[in-house]
């Protein structure tokens, strides 16, 4: 993707784009879009293959939702939305071109609707949904009514996007096809740097310096927000602190500005305590466990500190996070078995989360199912992801999802499975979605920790894990039922241990 051809953040207004259209609404970023413009008061449209969960309260905000892909779907449109994911070849995008719309990608609609807000942009290969999440609501804590676009779901707001009415605007800033380029924000947040979509970058010392183009990108009266104990967000803090630019850095690291120490993280949540410049800010309590939790919630401190707002604020909305769907998500609990859903998909965001659901499973087992997402990172990081996967004590597989990828002889998770450093009979790969359930109930035990994780598909399959589990629970109900009632049997008409009647003495 080339942002050079797109329209950067502070040009036009969510008012000038007219009445709107959104191509693929239903997936999180979009119907987060057009739930912002809907609550705006502005004229929206979209269009699905399929019912997503987040159609219906588009709806309910007054939105049309076509459930088809139809030429006729943009009379009367000024305005059409499309995003990375949608082929330019799709015909309504043909359609709108031919009729001479206005197209915009994405992220030149939602800088359209930053124009006029202070800016916080969230940006990382890591916890980038999560740390817009607590900055969103550490503003809200403050009393700010910040508007907020999310790449997921606050669980207790239930909702990735809202239009307030004060001057800041959170974002979470996505860097795997250079759309962040595109924004031009007051503050910068960047919560770490690896490697990954490297089909867009090639390398990692590309990537780097997309980064701190982003990070460049800010407001001179703003600052920038990094983490000390990244290496790359570390290197990214040299570089433009060079370049006399405001960099703040947060972390255990005791060269940090803000300092982490006595962090501890169990199955209740995560502790620590914060200072600034030997100014103690006192401790941070997250309900929510994991050390890396810990980290993204205090880059979310260091802004809200920077920005003046009281750090009460930042403690009472960190104490209260509920966390985010698909993230640490817990789905519920059938017969015995405790199923979370999670959205790491990358080897290091893979291994930090499975090892907080190893403390949150403690002297059970960790029963993970795993969809890899998109065949080029498979490949290219499959012993990195198949070292993560050997922490589960079971591990059930299922193919790629790689929509508009092909694959070659050798790829996919058939090739991850025999990587993965489990015995053979504790590692398993699926190829059919429907027989995955019944796999999954076969192996978890009761006092086991069930995950799915990875690709956005596999958020669907929890629901159907628990179905699985509760049908396990009834099945063996029902032998007992028919194992008593044949004792029963037996004894009332006198048969003996051998099956033979017993006679009388």
């Amino acid at each position: 993707m080339n942002t050079a051809q797109f329209t950067p953040a502070g040009t036009m207004t969510a008012e000038d784009l007219g009445r709107i259209h959104l191509i693929g609404v239903g997936g999180v970023g979009m119907s987060g879009l057009a739930r912002l413009f809907l609550t705006r008061g502005l004229p929206v449209s979209g269009s699905e293959l399929r019912e997503w969960p987040s159609l219906a309260g588009l709806r309910a905000l007054g939105g049309t939702v076509h459930m088809s892909h139809e030429a006729s779907n943009l009379d009367g449109v000024d305005t059409v939305v499309y995003s990375s994911a949608i082929p330019q070849d799709h015909l309504e995008m043909v359609e709108a071109r031919r009729r001479g719309l206005r197209v915009l990608h994405r992220s030149e609609a939602l800088a359209a609707a930053m124009t006029g807000r202070r800016t916080v942009a969230v940006a990382g290969t890591h916890g980038k949904t999560t740390t817009t999440s607590m900055v969103t609501m550490v503003l809200q804590q403050a009393g700010t009514d910040p508007s907020f676009v999310i790449g997921g779901e606050i669980s207790e707001v239930g909702s990735g996007a809202h239009h307030g009415t004060g001057e800041y605007f959170v974002v979470e800033a996505d860097e795997s096809d250079r759309s962040f380029l595109i924004y031009r924000p007051y503050v910068s947040i960047i919560t770490n740097i690896e490697a990954d979509h490297l089909n867009t970058y090639g390398d990692l010392a590309t990537l780097e310096a997309a980064f701190a183009e982003f990070a460049r990108l800010t407001d001179p009266d703003g600052f920038i927000v990094t983490c000390a104990d990244d290496p790359g967000g570390r290197r990214l803090a040299e570089t433009l602190r060079a370049e006399g630019r405001r960099v703040w850095t947060y972390g255990e690291s005791p060269d940090a500005d803000l300092r982490l120490s006595d962090m501890a993280s169990s199955a209740q949540g995560v502790r620590y305590l914060a200072e600034v410049d030997g100014r103690s800010l006192g401790e941070i309590r997250l309900p929510v466990p994991g050390r890396h939790m810990g980290l993204n919630s205090a880059s979310a401190v260091l802004a809200a500190y920077l920005l003046e707002l009281p750090i009460e604020a930042a403690e009472a909305a960190l104490g209260a996070f509920p966390g985010v769907r698909r993230r640490f998500e817990r789905k519920g609990v059938a017969d015995g078995v405790l199923v979370y859903d999670e959205y790491a998909y990358h080897p290091t965001a893979m291994t930090l989360a499975l090892q907080t659901l190893r403390e949150v499973a403690g002297e059970g087992r960790l029963v993970v199912v795993f969809q890899p997402y998109r065949l080029y990172r498979t490949r290219d990081l499959q012993a990195e992801i198949a070292a993560a996967l050997g922490i589960a004590d079971e591990v059930v597989l299922l193919e790629v999802f790689g929509p508009g990828e092909l694959r070659q002889p050798g790829e996919g998770s058939v090739a991850l499975n025999e990587a993965v450093p489990l015995p053979a009979d504790r590692k398993v790969f699926v190829e059919a979605w429907d027989d995955v359930p019944a796999e999954v109930a076969r192996r978890a035990r009761p006092g086991d920790v069930v995950v799915t994780m990875g690709a956005p598909p596999i958020s669907l399959m929890g629901d159907q894990l628990l179905d699985a589990l509760l049908a396990r629970t009834a099945a063996a109900g029902d032998a007992r039922t028919a194992a008593g009632a044949g004792d029963a049997a037996a004894v009332g008409s006198g048969a003996g241990s051998d099956g033979t009647a017993a006679t009388a003495g």
